[in-house]
This record gives structure tokens, C-alpha cells and sequence, in this order.
């Protein structure tokens, strides 16, 4: 008979060793996930008889008895953090193949069922378990989007994770459809529309215990309906400002803007670039109780107590301007736009800031310059732009080093080259991640902002009324103070926060 007793607990494990820790696949499928998340506990490895476990509670009686008898092999509990355990459990438990046993049972008849009504109810079919699955697998592995997109003779899972997109499952192409009706019946969608885009939102809770609001966006594609899935998970609430990477003097100079009672705050940056994240937490830090805070968005991505927010519905008329005109009726103090897209919207904020309300709102534009130009492309005044606007944060978005696998690394030339023309410095080797467990092998982990903050002062207010150049009015600014984003982005390399590729890739030179 196997020994299935129980060891006291070694010396506390320090939490990078088990972050770094190569856990071993065998030791894995003698526990499974649900008994590993109801102890707080992860095996390690296997050493004869011996199966060695880091536990959140190494003296927890029961849970090593049911561990021992679960293994039937004897159990030597180490002690570990209940984060570590938590992150452990989250990346090494993965449910592919269980994906691919539920999609498996997916009949060929359902898949071509137009408007599987069945599904709504039936959620514990295998297409409906499928879908879980992928969505808790992403939660899992940290990505910010999921995409479904059927090609040629299959369906194609992808995540975006740290911004980048990884080939993560390849399904028959049969349940593309049955996959995508179910996610339409979550969203409230039109399952019976496969032609035209359509756009909805769900809100699910993981087996990890995460709360998860998912905006869901579908359009026909040549090979079938492709579908993008964004993840917000709700627990992790707002940032601060202090958290999304700004440098002190910027984030001194970005407070600052911020107290101004009344005028116009950009941010610009592509899709993806965190804009709305910096948005929210600039509302985040203002005064909600003296002050009448009111938003209109699309979508409304997170909530905010003492905050009203307005979701736009263009099926009922409610688009930015519109709302932002019955806003203006409602007194308010400070006012976020989601996004101007047109002229109406921009006018509209811009008389908005004219007239006493702090206006907060998010832009299309390369850099802070192209900001300006961009207000003055959509018909706005020059002597209107001078006279509302505030200043303009343009940001992109890097990822960060992986602490546990960083090490100096030689770069080429061009890295070299690009990083002593902005710091002044000369380097040959710079912090790399040579990828581990905790990086999904990237050597990354986690992301950070790169911001450009141009703040409109009295000379540059004069240069936009007397009619300037981007090339005159960008100098003015850099010599006023204005950090470019690439020189950001170096500053932070200095500081091992990312790598030169990162800032190469993500930020460029207009200079």
C-alpha cells in the first residue's frame, strides 16, 4: 500500500522561487484544479513516493489529507504566499484539452442550426462549456482581448496578451458558427444576422474567481462571422495616475493641467494605446463630491460612484453630440467625451470649455502636435483651439521586463545608437527577459505608458493665432518642456523599466 502520510512544513519558500519554479506536468495531473484552488495549494514535483505541494496553509490537516489520498503518494507541504499559489494555480493549470473534448461533442447538426434558441437555456452544453473555457483560459493567461476568426479550414482562437496577438487554439472550422451564436445569445445580439456587423456586451465571473465585463463585436468575413471579445475585469478597479508609468516631472506637469477649473484635456494615441485608462483615472483623481461629474462614453467600461454616466445608443438618436448637448442642460462641472470623431462633437466640447466646464476627451492623432492640428482639420477656429484648450498628453503603450528572467543582454547597433541619441548615454547592454514561466516564455511582464505631454502656454497660444507649422510649434513645446515619446520611452529603459525594441516599436522619431 502506497505511504500516503503527511511531512511538517520546510522553511518559508521566498515568493520568486516558486514564480520561478518549472513545475513539473506529472505532479500536475495527480491534483486537479478545482481540489488545487479549494486548498490553496499547487504540486511541485515528484520525488519517488514523495509529491512535494506549496501551500498557502502548510498545517491544514484536512487538506493534506485529502491531497495524500487524492495522489496517493506521500505529501511534504511548502510554505508559499496565497498571491504566489493564486498565480501558480492561474498559469499552469490549462484547460485545452478540455476545450477540445467539449467541441468535440459539438454535432455537426447544431452547427448548422440558424438560430439555436436551445442554447440560451442549455448551458451546460458542450458548446456553451467550450466557450467558458476559452474565456477562463484567457482571464488566466492575463489577455486583454480574444479573437475568433475563421479561415480557410479552421477556427482560430487568438489572445492578445501584453498587446500582442498568440495563436492560441485551432478548432474545426464546424464550430465557428455554433461558437459564435452562443457569444450573439450572451450579448443580446441578432442571431439570426450574419451579415452585418453587430456589437453587444455580457458580464461573466471565471472559475478563478474573476468578475468580467465583455464587449463583443462581430462582422462577416470571407470564411464566416469573425468575433473580438475585450476583457475588463472589474475587480481590478481604476488606476491611479501614479500607476500608469508617467515619469515625476510629467505627472507633476499632468496634475497641474488637471486643476485648471475650466478649458479642454487631450489624450491621443492609436487603439490600444491606453487612452481611456488615462482618462479614468484623471476623473478618478478629481473631486467628486464638490463637482458634477458627468461622462458619455461608448462603451461605459467601468463604473464610478458619484459619477453619472451616459452610454451612447445611436439606434436611439443618443450619439456624442447629441449627448453632449443634453449634457451641457444638466450642470455640470467636468464633462469626459469617450472620443471626438467628427466636427459637430469637437465644436461642441470646445464651446464647452469656453463656457466654464472642465472638458477631459480622447482624439485620433500620431503625436501632442498632431493633436492640435487634427482640432484645426475638423473646421475649429485656430483662436478657439488657443483659447480652450489646456494641453494634450499623446501616449503609447510598452511591455514591460520580466523581473524573474531579466538579465543584460548585448543589443544590436541600431538600439545602441537610437538610445544614446536620446539619454546621451552609451551603452552595449540592456535588461532582456530571457523568457520563463511567469513570462509565457516572452520576456515580458505587464505594460507600462509612454506619455508626451504639451502643455499650451501663452507662447504657443500666440504661434496657433498668428499661424504656425507642426515642425515650429513642436520645437517651441520640446523647448518649453515637452518630453517626446521615444525620449519617455528611453528614460524608462534607463530606469529597466523596458527594452529599446519595446520603445522602437511602439514610438517613433519625428525629430
Amino acid at each position: 500500500m502506497p505511504d500516503t502520510s503527511v511531512t511538517e512544513p520546510q522553511t518559508e519558500t521566498p515568493r520568486t522561487r516558486l514564480r520561478k519554479h518549472l513545475i513539473q506536468s506529472e505532479a500536475l495531473r495527480l491534483i486537479p484544479e478545482t481540489m488545487a484552488r479549494k486548498h490553496s495549494a499547487i504540486p511541485l514535483e515528484i520525488s519517488g513516493n514523495v509529491l512535494h505541494v506549496a501551500m498557502v496553509n502548510p498545517s491544514d490537516i484536512i487538506a493534506l489529507e485529502a491531497l495524500a489520498a487524492r495522489s496517493h503518494m506521500h505529501i511534504v507541504p511548502v510554505k508559499a504566499s496565497a498571491a504566489e499559489v493564486q498565480d501558480a494555480i492561474d498559469f499552469n493549470y490549462q484547460s485545452y484539452e478540455e476545450i477540445e473534448k467539449q467541441i468535440s461533442s459539438i454535432s455537426q447538426e447544431i452547427g448548422e442550426i440558424e438560430a439555436p434558441a436551445k442554447l440560451d437555456t442549455v448551458t451546460d452544453a458542450p458548446v456553451a462549456k467550450a466557450l467558458t473555457l476559452i474565456i477562463d483560459e484567457a482571464a488566466k493567461a492575463r489577455a486583454s482581448d480574444i479573437h475568433l476568426q475563421p479561415q480557410e479550414d479552421k477556427l482560430l482562437v487568438r489572445y492578445r496578451i501584453g498587446g500582442t496577438l498568440h495563436n492560441t487554439l485551432s478548432l474545426p472550422l464546424a464550430t465557428a458558427t455554433p461558437l459564435i451564436s452562443q457569444i450573439k445569445i450572451l450579448a443580446n445580439m441578432n442571431i439570426a444576422d450574419h451579415h452585418r456587423p453587430q456589437d453587444g456586451h455580457f458580464a461573466v465571473r471565471t472559475r478563478g474567481g474573476q468578475s468580467m465585463d465583455i464587449r463583443v463585436g462581430t462582422v462577416a468575413t470571407v470564411y464566416g462571422e469573425m468575433a473580438a471579445l475585450r476583457l475588463l475585469d472589474k475587480s481590478k478597479g481604476i488606476l491611479n495616475l501614479s500607476d500608469l508609468g508617467f515619469m515625476p516631472q510629467s505627472l507633476a506637469k499632468y496634475e497641474e493641467m488637471l486643476k485648471t477649473p475650466y478649458g479642454m484635456l487631450l489624450a491621443s494615441g492609436p487603439t490600444g494605446a491606453g487612452k481611456t485608462t488615462t482618462l479614468y483615472a484623471s476623473v478618478n483623481c478629481l473631486d467628486c463630491t464638490g463637482r458634477n461629474i458627468i461622462t458619455i462614453e461608448d462603451p461605459v467600461e467601468y463604473r464610478f460612484q458619484d459619477i453619472n454616466q451616459i452610454q451612447v445608443n445611436t439606434r436611439a438618436g443618443l450619439t456624442f453630440a447629441s449627448g453632449l448637448r443634453s449634457i451641457l442642460r444638466l450642470d455640470p462641472d467636468v464633462i469626459l467625451v469617450g472620443e471626438i470623431r467628427d466636427a459637430e462633437t469637437a465644436r461642441l466640447a470646445i464651446q464647452s470649455a469656453l463656457t466654464g466646464h472642465l472638458v477631459l476627451s480622447s482624439i485620433h492623432a500620431n503625436d501632442a502636435v498632431g493633436v492640435v492640428f487634427r482640432l484645426l482639420d475638423l473646421g475649429i477656429e485656430p483662436f478657439l483651439v488657443a483659447s480652450a484648450l489646456i494641453g494634450v498628453i499623446a501616449q503609447r503603450m510598452v511591455r514591460r521586463v520580466c523581473p524573474d528572467c531579466a538579465q543584460l543582454t548585448p543589443v544590436p547597433l541600431v538600439e545602441q545608437m537610437s538610445y544614446e541619441k536620446e539619454v546621451e548615454e552609451n551603452r552595449q547592454e540592456f535588461l532582456y527577459g530571457k523568457g520563463c514561466k511567469s513570462c509565457s516564455q516572452t520576456g515580458y511582464h505587464g505594460r507600462s505608458g509612454l506619455f508626451e505631454i504639451l502643455q499650451v502656454s501663452d507662447e504657443i497660444r500666440m504661434m496657433l493665432l498668428n499661424g504656425t507649422t507642426a515642425a515650429g510649434l513642436r520645437n517651441q513645446a520640446i523647448k518649453e518642456g515637452m518630453v517626446p515619446l521615444v525620449k519617455d520611452g528611453m528614460l524608462k529603459v534607463k530606469e529597466n523599466f523596458t527594452t529599446p525594441a519595446e520603445v522602437l516599436r511602439n514610438a517613433y522619431s519625428v525629430d
